[in-house]
């Protein structure tokens, strides 16, 4: 018989969100502005980081090449393991303040640390930057990141039952990705930011340090402002108890729904992480020319626009149509945008035809995701009797990290195979070397044709994800068994 667990006796600090409907603050400073710091500096990493070892640092030759391919797989697998060990813990946290929140409060200064670790890395022979590479990518991705994303992650879930509310939440925290990936990475930087920087080693380091800093305060600010209510009924029902490790596992691995819903995510996630890193290459290489401040603005611009547009439309069609139909349909128009941008990857005007259609369609894919997970969690609650939020999150986030790593080798082992040429500072300017045909088609590839493939295998799967069908009565007899007990 399963006994319950004992509540961590640590005093934490209170949410500032203390009723049992989700408010106007929850949204703006808990789900919008508090995530703020942690995206941003995730979302520069995911664009840049790869620029910094290859440009900046010249690794791509360490070890004949295989280094930075060998290095973010390696990386990626301790993260694996760290996420599964974070999301047993969560899953066994009790305090007042909820399973999840309680960890971002560690997430904040660990963050801040590891994020200037990450970047200030000593001018000494390579057998030191390549331990203080594979030690702080570690440090940062496997442990501080790992803690953040898992308990950031599980707030929407673990926020209310009320679906439509969950799914106005779920809006609030893709807004705040949009205006740091949409907005200031896709935006600001390509125009401003990187001329700047160029391949100055010290000025990334400043602007990173920054950056990582910034993360701590906003990250408190969305410990503040939010409230795990599906936690707190569920201890305040006596129904916080410990459920061994193994059975929560194979709940999560016979469930169909989440099964579908992590091959779903699986898939996008491959081809987003091969996207976003040949991102800066294609614009400086395929489509502009090195840092000229304008190809990659206007491809994200033109490409992201939609993604304002998003915020009014999806969830309105969403209710009206479901979440999987929007996303389905919308999947169709992504396979579309990127076929167009592959046929014509020169052709500037094109491209940005190309990319305004491919991220129309991949709109309620962006904000609605995380509602259409609360769903199946809430399901699996329903067919199990019990909760497996925190291992849930782990196989989420290991699907999300494994991907970058595996994907950033992939893309790393084409360009050292294809013979790609890092720029070189003559006299403090930066000087970029023409690529082969090779290297620019293998880069054409992961921006605009893998994608392509991905979409049409999404729009096939989501056939079979039908579990928000239902999901209303699931609920109420979630509902009626704990009145009833």
């Amino acid at each position: 018989m399963m006994t319950k667990e004992r509540q961590i006796g640590l005093k934490l600090p209170q949410s500032h969100i203390t009723g049992d409907r989700v408010t106007g603050r929850e949204k703006w400073l808990g789900y919008l502005l508090g995530p703020a710091g942690a995206l941003l500096l995730n979302a520069v990493l995911a664009t840049y980081l790869n620029v910094y070892y290859t440009d900046v640092l010249k690794l791509t030759s360490v070890w004949g090449g295989m280094f930075l391919v060998v290095f973010p797989i390696v990386s990626k697998i301790i993260d694996a393991v760290t996420n599964v060990a974070m999301g047993y813990i969560i899953d066994r946290t009790h305090t007042p303040e909820g399973k999840a929140r309680p960890w971002l409060l560690l997430s904040a200064p660990l963050m801040a640390i590891t994020g200037v670790l990450l970047f200030t890395i000593p001018n000494a022979g390579e057998p030191v930057q390549v331990i203080w590479v594979l030690v702080s990518y570690n440090l940062f991705y496997s442990f501080a990141y790992t803690i953040f994303n898992m308990s950031h992650n599980l707030m929407v879930p673990l926020s209310t039952r009320d679906i439509t509310a969950r799914g106005g939440l779920s809006v609030f925290n893709q807004i705040a990705t949009v205006m740091m990936s949409g907005i200031l990475v896709a935006l600001v930087f390509p125009m401003v930011t990187m001329p700047m920087v160029g391949v100055d080693q010290g000025k990334w380091i400043g602007l990173m340090s920054a950056l990582s800093i910034l993360a701590l305060p906003l990250t408190l600010l969305e410990y503040f402002f939010t409230k795990e209510r599906v936690t707190l009924e569920n201890q305040a029902a006596g129904e916080e108890v410990s459920i061994p490790f193994a059975k929560q596992l194979k709940a999560i691995f016979t469930d169909k729904y989440m099964l579908l819903i992590y091959a779903y995510f699986l898939i996008y996630t491959a081809g987003s992480c091969i996207k976003n890193i040949s991102l800066v290459y294609f614009c400086n290489y395929v489509l502009g020319s090195y840092n000229d401040g304008i190809t990659q603005t206007m491809v994200s611009a033109i490409g992201g626009i939609p993604m304002g547009i998003g915020i009014f439309a999806v969830w309105p069609l969403a209710k009206r149509f479901g979440k999987r139909n929007v996303t389905l349909a919308g999947f169709i128009l992504y396979a579309i945008g990127g076929a167009i941008c592959w046929m014509f990857p020169h052709n500037m005007v094109m491209v940005l035809v190309g990319q305004f259609i491919k991220n129309t369609g991949g709109l309620p894919c962006a904000y609605v995701f995380m509602a259409l997970f609360a769903d199946v969690l809430d399901h699996l609650e329903w067919k199990t009797g019990f909760r497996s939020d925190g291992i849930a999150m782990s196989v989420y986030n290991i699907i999300a990290v494994a991907m970058v790593g595996v994907c950033t080798g992939i893309f790393n082992g084409w360009l050292a195979g294809a013979g790609y040429v890092a720029p070189e500072m003559v006299n403090g300017v930066t000087v970029a070397a023409a690529q082969s045909e090779a290297v620019q088609s293998l880069i054409t590839f992961g921006f605009v044709g893998l994608e392509v493939f991905t979409g049409i295998a999404l729009i096939v799967l989501l056939v079979f994800l039908s579990v928000e069908k239902d999901i209303g009565k699931k609920q109420g007899e979630i509902k009626a068994r704990r009145e009833h007990k």
